[in-house]
């Protein structure tokens, strides 16, 4: 194919993708999320084609510049930017017209001017030093040690097996592990040296005679090469000249090619040095505390020595004040355990018959070696330093500790619905309890959450919701959609094609990694977070003994009218129900949000079947934060035929809402879709604004402080008051 027919045939695939977005591609709609994939594949079997697409898709920035055609930039700036990271040598000119897109994409609203920003300075290092983006990817994905760049990224893939069929957690394993299986720390290392000298030297890299050398060389030697490439890259960022750049790594190239013969061909032309697949681990979430046991493992695995003495850096503790009155944040269960043994033998009572003189003995034994769990969890609830630390001298100050950075990133992707999402509302919820409490993962660990919406053929009947239509079940995922063309290109679409894959025989799983490339394409570009406000909700019971319950959720709450238990109360109930109509008498208590954003009282007092509370906005003028509530009430007329009942629901918006049950009679509450979640025996229910606990902590303690402040005041002004889930996309809320 000649140059001529390879670019028309590039740029038909760029257009297609862009018809993709306006809709207007239903011949081929089974393919939709295929186009971008092809096109990257294309490329990396024949890298020549690289500076082709490169080039294409400047000129289609720039076009949809000229148009105003916004909802392009994103998606194309996205695959330029993948598409530059893999490709062997760029000429600068292409980069500089890219940088100065970026730069003039500063100008524009959010999310383009963020996007904008974050791409030109990644291109302004790209600029400086060749190859810096991959080697930073690659080093930073496959947890290469490298002292000059010390940063380690996972993607975690949590996936309920309670809501996902086994076939389809089966497949997704098989996937993921046989994408690992292929990584090696040898084969990273090789491709990081491989790029960034070809990067650097362009066709003067000999780089099939590079390949055979480094296959050659023993594993110390090959280590030593790539620190010695790392340094040299990343020491190119202060430098103003690029020459200088190339200078280095042309001395390395001929140092470490010395006296080996050349390649057979030395003039093929640019050969690709693909992105190695990320380093993906699978989890089936099993238990509530699994996400937090991952992270804390991430940062300590169990290969590293978990001594007392190697928790050093830790923060001082912080002691857990007093609950704050009505925040059910802060309503935790403290971990100090009063001691009344001094510790001293002289101490101990007297034996009650005459013996001798008793003494302690310490019996042999085996010392235990704490797990990192272990270590961690004793910290947290601990009220000192770290044991084992020797005490300093008297007078001496304590040398100042060095600052905390964040050199770990935990990219956790959920696959399901939205009830793996309500799981991940109350795991992030205690997560962040956990750490207002004591601090640990935050100052270390860049925690970003990532949504893969799955719809299995044939719902799990163990924990099956009334929920039948997949748009109901997914709509974290529709709303993702709707403010982001490019996720509902790319993600929404692998909602029916994981259980088509799942019935795949396993070698076409193995031989065709579809599924992990795209969840790597979305972990490494989906960087702009969409937040969604979290809802506490407290549950008071029919029993009066029985205490309230906390919980939080994060996209639905429904309630019903229960069956009653007892043959009595389903004869009363039955009665009644024939003179005033089903259902069942309820109070609301809120405070309305109309169009103007302003707040009026409301009180209703009716009879109603239930109500059904969305935080999902349906549709992105409504806005987050407001929960649209729906209340069916039920309303008797009289007529010559006798009586006749009617439904009419009520519609609002609100931000807190108070339901009771006047005449005692219970009803169930279910959370998140999730019949797992469902409380019965419920006559009463206070919905709001779930708060961040650092905020409720650092609030109880001006509250103490300062009791008649009651506004915001010192450090408090400055938190997040309020708990937002925030989940990646391509480009956030698109206006």
């Amino acid at each position: 194919m000649d140059s001529s027919e390879l670019e028309s045939d590039i740029l038909r695939r760029v257009r297609a993708l862009l018809r993709e977005l306006d809709g207007h591609h239903p011949s081929c709609q089974s393919d939709r999320g295929m186009l971008r994939w092809t096109l990257h594949k294309r490329m990396d079997q024949n890298p020549r084609t690289s500076c082709v697409l490169v080039s294409i898709l400047v000129k289609e920035l720039e076009r949809a510049e000229r148009g105003d055609l916004r909802h392009y930039i994103i998606p194309l700036l996205h695959t330029l930017m993948y598409t530059l990271i893999q490709a062997p040598c760029i000429p600068d000119e292409l980069c500089a017209r890219v940088y100065d897109f970026c730069k003039r994409l500063l100008t524009l609203p959010k999310p383009l001017c963020t996007i904008g920003l974050d791409y030109a300075s990644r291109l302004q290092l790209e600029r400086a030093a060749p190859g810096t983006l991959y080697q930073r990817m690659v080093i930073s994905e496959q947890s290469l040690h490298s002292a000059a760049f010390p940063c380690q990224e996972r993607i975690f893939i949590f996936a309920d097996p309670e809501l996902l069929p086994e076939a389809i957690c089966g497949a997704l394993a098989m996937d993921t592990e046989a994408a690992q299986v292929s990584q090696s720390p040898r084969g990273s290392m090789s491709c990081v040296v491989t790029h960034a000298l070809q990067a650097a030297l362009g066709d003067t890299c000999d780089t099939s005679g590079l390949r055979a050398r480094l296959q050659a060389l023993p594993p110390g030697d090959l280590e030593h090469w790539f620190q010695q490439v790392v340094a040299a890259v990343e020491g190119s960022q202060g430098d103003s000249e690029r020459g200088q750049h190339t200078a280095r790594l042309e001395r390395i190239y001929h140092s470490l090619m010395g006296s080996s013969p050349a390649g057979n061909d030395p003039q093929e032309g640019l050969q690709g040095t693909p992105l190695p697949s990320p380093n993906i681990s699978f989890h089936l979430w099993t238990e509530d505390e699994q996400l937090w046991k991952e992270l804390v493992l991430f940062l300590r695995p169990l290969s590293q020595s978990c001594e007392p003495e190697c928790l050093g850096q830790e923060p001082e503790p912080l002691e857990m004040p007093d609950p704050l009155p009505g925040c059910g944040c802060c309503g935790q269960s403290r971990f100090s355990v009063l001691s009344t043994d001094s510790g001293i033998e002289r101490d101990l009572p007297a034996p009650e018959e005459p013996c001798e003189r008793s003494r302690l003995h310490r019996k042999g034994g085996i010392k235990k070696k704490p797990s990192p769990l272990d270590s961690v969890a004793l910290l947290q609830a601990g009220g000192g330093k770290a044991p084992g630390k020797p005490p300093g001298r008297a007078g001496v100050p304590p040398e100042p500790a060095a600052p905390l950075q964040r050199l770990h990133t935990a990219r956790v992707v959920l696959l399901g619905d939205d009830r793996v999402l309500g799981r991940l509302a109350q795991a992030f919820h205690s997560l962040r309890k956990r750490e207002a409490r004591r601090v640990f993962l935050t100052p270390r660990l860049d925690l970003q959450f990532y949504h893969i919406p799955v719809v299995p053929g044939q719902p799990q009947p163990s924990a099956a919701a009334e929920h039948t239509d997949p748009e109901e079940l997914c709509e974290v995922a529709g709303y993702l959609g709707r403010a982001d063309p490019w996720y509902e290109s790319n993600i929404n679409t692998l909602g029916h094609m994981i259980p088509k894959l799942a019935t795949m025989p396993s070698r076409a799983l193995v031989t065709d990694p579809f599924l992990t490339d795209v969840i790597a394409y979305y972990a490494r570009m989906g960087t702009q977070p969409v937040c969604f406000q979290v809802h506490s909700v407290k549950v008071l019971f029919q029993d009066p003994a029985q205490e309230p319950a906390e919980d939080v959720f994060l996209t639905e709450l429904l309630t019903q009218v229960q069956d009653s238990p007892s043959h009595r109360e389903l004869s009363t109930t039955k009665r009644k129900s024939t003179l005033e109509g089903p259902g069942m008498d309820l109070t609301v208590t809120c405070r309305r949000v109309v169009l103007s954003e302003r707040q009026k009282e409301l009180a209703l007092s009716l009879r109603s079947t239930g109500v059904l509370m969305k935080a999902i906005p349906a549709e992105e003028a409504a806005g987050q934060g407001c929960l649209t509530v729906t209340i069916t009430e039920i309303i008797r007329t009289s007529n010559l035929a006798g009586r006749s009942f009617s439904a009419v629901a009520h519609r609002f918006r609100t931000r807190s809402i108070k339901v009771r049950s006047p005449e005692q009679r219970p009803f169930t509450v279910r959370l998140d879709k999730d019949s797992r979640r469902t409380y019965r025996d419920v006559i009463g229910l206070e919905v709001s604004p779930c708060l961040e606990p650092s905020y409720c902590l650092q609030k109880t303690r001006t509250t103490k402080c300062s009791p008649e402040e009651t506004e915001d005041v010192g450090l408090v002004k400055y938190l997040p008051k309020s708990l937002l889930l925030p989940i990646n996309t391509f480009a956030g809320v698109v206006p």
